[in-house]
Formats: structure tokens, sequence, C-alpha cells
């Protein structure tokens, strides 16, 4: 008999995920580089954690320490903002494009210990500013087009060992102290020297540096070593360590003791913490069920509320595994539209997953389930909770590498921040999907009237899967229903959401669809807006849904209209042929006894 696999856990979480200044501030450098999602992939200002993007580093604290960002070619300005970046200890943006001014707000990066800027084609003067960069060692502003003097304030960078400033159109004389700098070029700019005849100096030669060719080659070269150095050393660190804990991540330790250690952004629970939290897994704290085990609200020593999933059933075939498969994925899933994991514990006899704790619980609590004296998720909301949760599957589909199909899609599985603002979570049944492949055929699971028809049918599952589902959970937004309903009243013979919304679609009677608890406080061209975007998702044929970016679109207001239109040429044919299928997958007995909450399936019909 087929074991259950599926992990249909309805949890009410919170996690409130503020703009993170750091992400902030390189968003605002990639736009200011007209850097493209090419040069730049996965720089996206939604991402919760900037130490993930492409050429960032970041320290134990998620600080970001490093911007490595030499020859990518751009040829935008530099961003004020990177001012912000307290803890960066190197910013290589050499050999690039960069036009304008060097921002004053780079004398704010006083962790900073080498800054890059040579080989573009920087205009303007030195700020001064960078006189407060006391932690510098290295300063490559050669090969631009500086103008003025060289500031007397870099006088007092006592750690500067290496100093480049060739090849720029700087004037005036140069600082004393500055030949005391290990390694210094001032060549090719129309600086004076003074008359110290041991600066090895020509006033009038437009040179500053006369030091034999070879012992400059050797300068440079010297420099070039140390600026190598600088960067690889902490990366090869970096890597060696990556590897070390995801040798380890898995491996079974004893539950007492402070065996704690981090992997990625995740950090290793001790079992007692726990259980201490969740006052020993008590039951008045529970806030789910599913497949493989329970939910429970904790609260940690420093008063962070937390949610702990504890699988019960990792032991038998298929538990251990999704407990791993739900790490894997997570810990590489960083959005603000995705449920963040926190951490997690293992044991002999343990497995179990730790995330914030959402205040707001799911979006299928507030529209069905909310209790008197709770607000209404009011139009507006509903409005952002549907682009929010398509950012967020968008960013599985596209960002991630290897992708992940959720495959389980719908409003239980959409929880609330603070904000009321879509967190995507429920892994438990995502599928990490290899770039090559278009589909994986995989046993069905998932929840019914929120299945695609071709998975249901052939067990395949794509990105559209989760489209179809999402255009489920568009419905279930704009009528407050579930998917399925058995006794829907005034339309028993529409068991499902989906028939019953087109079928009052094409009567136009787009009022009865709303949403009674919204007492009429909507815009309705909004609304049918909505539902033509969910019909597009839930139609049929996979290939005729849209991508997940294409709908993120269509909500922002681009090209939905031409879409529909194009749609509305076939509806009918796709309409009796959709309805065909559903009939014969969902044509079930009288007597047949099925969760309202959730119906699930283990396997394959």
């Amino acid at each position: 008999m087929e074991l259950f696999f599926a992990i249909l856990i309805s949890v009410c979480l919170w996690s409130f995920v503020s703009p993170d200044p750091q992400g902030e501030a390189l968003y605002a450098l990639k736009i200011s580089l007209n850097a493209s999602n090419n040069q730049l992939p996965n720089w996206d200002r939604n991402q919760v954690d900037p130490c993930t993007w492409f050429k960032i580093r970041c320290d134990e604290n998620k600080d970001v320490t490093m911007v490595l960002l030499s020859n990518m070619g751009f040829s935008g300005t530099l961003a004020p903002e990177l001012g912000v970046l307290k803890k960066l200890t190197t910013l290589s943006l050499q050999g690039n494009g960069i036009t304008g001014t060097i921002p004053d707000e780079l004398g704010n990066l006083t962790s900073l210990t080498m800054l890059n800027l040579e080989s573009n084609r920087l205009s303007g003067e030195i700020p001064s500013s960078l006189g407060n960069l006391k932690s510098l060692q290295s300063l490559f502003l050669s090969q631009n087009n500086l103008t003025g003097t060289i500031p007397q304030s870099l006088s007092s960078l006592s750690g500067l060992v290496n100093l480049q400033l060739d090849s720029n159109g700087l004037t005036g004389q140069i600082p004393e102290s500055l030949f005391q700098v290990p390694k210094y070029n001032f060549t090719g700019n129309h600086l004076n020297c003074g008359f110290n005849l041991s600066h090895h100096c020509e006033p009038d030669s437009g040179g500053a540096s006369h030091k034999p060719k070879t012992g400059m080659i050797v300068g440079i070269v010297g420099g070039f070593i140390a600026v190598l150095l600088l960067v690889s050393l902490p990366l090869f660190f970096w890597r060696d360590r990556h590897k070390y804990y995801k040798h380890d991540v898995f491996v079974d330790v004893p539950g007492e003791g402070d065996d704690r250690f981090e992997f990625g952004q995740l950090k290793r629970f001790v079992w007692t913490e726990l259980q201490i939290a969740t006052d020993n897994f008590n039951e008045k704290n529970v806030l789910g069920q599913g497949g493989f085990g329970k939910v429970y609200k904790g609260v940690l020593p420093d008063n962070t509320k937390i949610a702990v999933k504890r699988l019960t059933d990792y032991q038998s075939p298929g538990g251990d595994t999704a407990f791993k498969r739900e790490v894997e994925m997570i810990s590489v899933a960083f959005h603000r539209n995705i449920l963040r994991l926190i951490g997690f514990c293992t044991t002999p006899t343990e497995r179990l997953l730790v995330y914030p704790f959402m205040k707001n619980l799911s979006v299928a609590y507030c529209l069905r389930e909310f209790k008197s004296g709770e607000s209404v998720l009011d139009w507006p909301t509903r409005k952002n909770v549907a682009l929010g949760t398509a950012r967020g599957l968008e960013y599985l589909h596209v960002h991630c590498n290897p992708k992940i199909i959720h495959r389980d899609v719908k409003a239980a599985n959409v929880l609330l921040d603070e904000d009321f603002e879509a967190i995507v979570g429920d892994f438990g049944l995502a599928k990490l999907v290899d770039v090559r492949q278009t589909n994986v055929k995989t046993q069905v699971r998932g929840t019914m009237g929120h299945i695609a028809p071709e998975y249901l049918s052939t067990g395949k599952s794509s990105e559209k899967t989760d489209v179809f589902g999402y255009g489920i959970m568009l419905l279930e937004l704009v009528t407050g229903q579930r998917a399925i309903d058995f006794a829907r009243p005034e339309e028993e013979d529409d068991v499902l959401l989906l028939d019953y919304v087109k079928k009052l679609q094409r009567e136009k009677k787009l009022g009865a669809i709303v949403d009674r608890n919204l007492n009429e406080n909507y815009d309705i061209q909004e609304v049918e807006m909505m539902i033509q975007v969910a019909l597009l998702c839930s139609l049929a044929s996979p290939e005729d849904r849209p991508t997940m970016s294409m709908v993120v679109r269509m909500l922002e207001g681009e090209g939905l209209a031409e879409r529909w239109e194009e749609w509305q040429n076939v509806e009918v044919t796709r309409r009796q042929e959709f309805e065909r299928l559903q009939k014969h997958h969902y044509d079930w007995g009288e007597h047949s006894f099925y969760n309202q909450e959730a119906i699930e399936l283990s396997g394959g019909r």
C-alpha cells in the first residue's frame, strides 16, 4: 500500500520581514549601474536576504562584507546608498564603464580595507571623506577621469599600504605623507611633487613617481598579488566552511548538550531548547497537524515566537526524505514573499523544523475561519495578497536554481505577516526541479480542487501545476469560498469552485461571485480583472496557462486584455473538454467521506 507522502500542514505562522537596509542599498546600486538581470541574477529587492545574491559575501551575522563586481560591463553610476554597508571590507568595481563621481557617502564605510574603482570612467574630485576610512589598506582609483587635488585627508590613513592614482587628470601637490605608503603610483597626472628630491619626482613632467620601470612593475605586480590574496582567501575559507556544513547537515546528534552550528542562514537547535520553548510539546500549543506530524507554537528565551514542525513519522519511508527535502529547499529560498526557515534540530529519534510564528495566520483563516470581532480581509489587502503570492511563486520558478515547484498552492498555505503581506509557506510537497527538465513525474500529492488536471491524470508536475493552484487561490480570494464545497448554497450542482465561478462569469453575474463579507466594498472592474487572471491560470491545458512572471505583469496591468480576448475565442471548446476531464476525475460515490479542510491524495489514481 502506498504510504502517505503529503505534508498538508496549514499552520498559523507569523514573520515580519521589514525592508533590509543592506538589500535596499545593493538594489539601489544595481539600478544606478544600469545592471541587467543577466549581469546580476537574483538581485531582487523582494528577496529577504542579500547575502544570497550573486557576487555578495557576508559574515556569520549576515552583514555584507564583500561586493565583488569587477569586469561586469556596467555603464551607470555609483549609488550613494552604499554608505549604509558599515561592515563592508571589500568594494571591488574595477574594469567597468562606471561614470559620474565617487559618492561622499563611501566615507561612511569605516570597515573598508580595500576600495577598487580603477579602470572606469569616473570623474570629479576624490572625496575628502575617504580620509575617514581608517581601516583602508588598498585604494585603487587609477585609469579614470578624476580631477582636482589629492585630498589632504588621505594622509591620515596610517594603514594604507597600496595607493594607485595613476592615469587621471589630478593636479596640485601630492601630500607629503603619501610618499611613505609602501606602494604608490601617481604617474599620468599633472601633479606637483614638491622640492624634496628624495621623492624621486619630476615636478614639471606630469608624473610623480620617478622609480625605475622595473621597480614600478614589481610594485604593481605586488599590489595585484596583495589584492588577489585579499579577495581569494576569504572566498577560500568561505567555500571550505560551506562544504563542511553541507556535509554535516543531516547527521544525527545527541539530544543534549550545546551542539548547535550554522548551516548557511539556518541555526541548529538543541532538543532541550525546543522542548522548553513548546512547554514540552504541550497539546495546547498545537497549531496544526499534517501527514508527517504536528506544528507547535513556541517561545524562545529572548521572547521570539516560533512555530516548530515536529515530524513524528520520519522513520517511515519518505519521512526522513521529506525532512531533508524541506531543509534543502527552504535553506536556499530567500524572498520577501517566501516563508523563511529559522533552523532545525536532529536527534537519533527526532526531526524538527523551526519557523517564525505568524500573527495573522493564513489567508484561508482570514477568509473563512475568522472569529467574531476580527477584521475581514478588505479588498485592497486581497489584491496585495494576490500580487505578493504571485511574486513569491515567480521567485521559486525563475530565480531559484534548481527551481522549485510548490505543488500545493492554496489559501491555507499562504500566510500573512504583521502587515498582511503574503508569505508562501509549507514546502512539504514541493519538488526541486533541474532547470533542464520541463516537468517531473511523481506520485500525485496535493489538495483536491487545487490539483491541475494534467497532474491528476499523468502524475507530471511542472511550474504550470502551481499556476493552476494559484488560479484557484485567486478564486478563493474573490469569493471567500473553498475550492470544493458539497453544500454550496443555491448552486448544488457546482461542487467545484472553478465551475461555479465560470458559470456565473458567463452569465455576467459578477456581484454574485464576490465574497459577501466585503459588503460591496470593492471595485467591480478590479474584481473582473482578478477573475480573468484566475480563469487564465486554471485553463485545462498547461500550455495555455501563463507563467507566473506573466501573471505578475498581468496583475500589474500589462497584457491581460490581449490574453483574455485570445482565450475568449476558444473558450467554448476548452470548457467542454475541461468539464469532461473534471467529471471523469471527480465522479465520486455518494457514500464517500472527505475532510472539507483538506481532501488529500496519497498517491496516483
